[in-house]
């Protein structure tokens, strides 16, 4: 770390957090002029006074130290009020006193850990039941642009609750908005049903179908609730000209099925094909690269250059980025890391 470049501000994670020289390590970084963004966190018993900090403000190597020596004498003030068994420098006795004194056991697992409450995580089966700022950027390019998705046919790719389909549908003809799982495509026919008010005026239709990127052809099976028929089928390959896809790649395995799936229905259409694909790059600590890094996001732009080096004598792929120059129609942040891909298919 002798000579540091920095182009993005540092967020440590646990693994720097939890080192012996962590703290000598934020300090570093904080006098070679690299802000440091940390969140405190304070276990509060029952009865205990929350005392709040500035989250999310940067703290220099000396106001960090300043802290944790105010932190300290608070606590040992707060010891010495507690009562006459209470040691005056706050030590471990009068803690463990302080603790009988309220009753209050602390929450343990089975193993004698402490328990702390934390926040659901969202695995990725339950990603798709969430709208992302990257769907909001692909629906204001819509909005902002009617003309150029005016009368088409849609085909929306991993659509999740189903909010850029419905959008679509307020220009489009006929939007096919697909994903997989009989719940999540249930609450995306719940969604479509709630906002039919808004595609009428157009005339639009948005149609919630089955399509798993893991299989090589469309469900046509009749017991299917959102099986395809076949004048559906025929109507997909005969008149989409528009593929749409919001933050879908997140998972390398799952980028590559969408890549093949996207590559295979756009050799079946009859007519030139542009898709458009929304993406965030998140930013990550990574072990693997001891760095901040964005996996999923590099992958991906290997496959969308892979994509466009294909020659395979049946369609012609060109890929360019679409600077989000357009008007913000709906509330969310718009920040750099939101990307749009345009891909545009010729028939040879």
């Amino acid at each position: 770390m002798d000579q540091i470049t920095f182009h993005y501000d540092t967020v440590l994670s646990d693994v720097h957090l939890l080192l012996p020289n962590s703290r000598h390590l934020m300090a570093r970084l904080n006098r070679v002029g690299q802000p440091v963004f940390i969140s405190r966190f304070r276990i509060l018993w029952d009865g205990a006074k929350q005392h709040t900090c500035d989250l999310g403000s940067p703290c220099g190597g000396e106001e960090l130290d300043r802290d944790t020596q105010e932190e300290s004498g608070r606590g040992d003030a707060r010891g010495s009020e507690t009562g006459a068994d209470a040691g005056a420098d706050g030590g471990e006795d009068g803690g463990e006193d302080r603790g009988a004194d309220r009753g209050v056991e602390p929450p343990l697992d089975e193993d004698g850990d402490l328990e702390v409450p934390r926040r659901s995580v969202i695995s990725h089966l339950h990603i798709s039941h969430h709208s992302y700022s990257s769907a909001f950027l692909l629906a204001d390019l819509i909005l902002s642009q009617p003309t150029t998705f005016r009368g088409a046919t849609v085909l929306e790719l991993g659509a999740g609750t189903g909010l850029t389909s419905v959008v679509m549908a307020t220009v489009a003809k006929t939007v096919y908005c697909t994903d997989v799982g009989e719940d999540l495509l249930s609450m995306c026919q719940k969604n479509v049903t709630l906002n039919r008010h808004l595609m009428e005026p157009a005339g639009g239709e948005v149609r919630v179908r089955l399509l798993d990127w893991l299989r090589h052809d469309l469900c046509t099976d009749a017991d299917a609730e959102f099986g395809w028929t076949e004048d559906e089928v025929a109507d997909l390959h005969d008149n989409t000209t528009i593929i749409i896809a919001a933050d879908v790649c997140y998972d390398d395995d799952l980028t590559d099925a969408l890549f093949r799936t996207l590559y295979r229905i756009c050799n079946n259409l009859r007519l030139p094909c542009t898709t458009y694909l929304s993406i965030e790059k998140r930013l990550n600590f990574t072990l693997r690269h001891l760095d901040i890094s964005c996996e999923a996001y590099d992958h991906f732009r290997h496959c969308l250059c892979e994509m466009q080096e294909l020659k395979d004598g049946r369609t012609c792929f060109t890929v360019e980025q679409v600077k989000p120059s357009f008007p913000q129609c709906l509330l969310y942040e718009r920040i750099e890391q939101l990307e749009l891909w345009k891909v545009t298919a010729v028939p040879v």
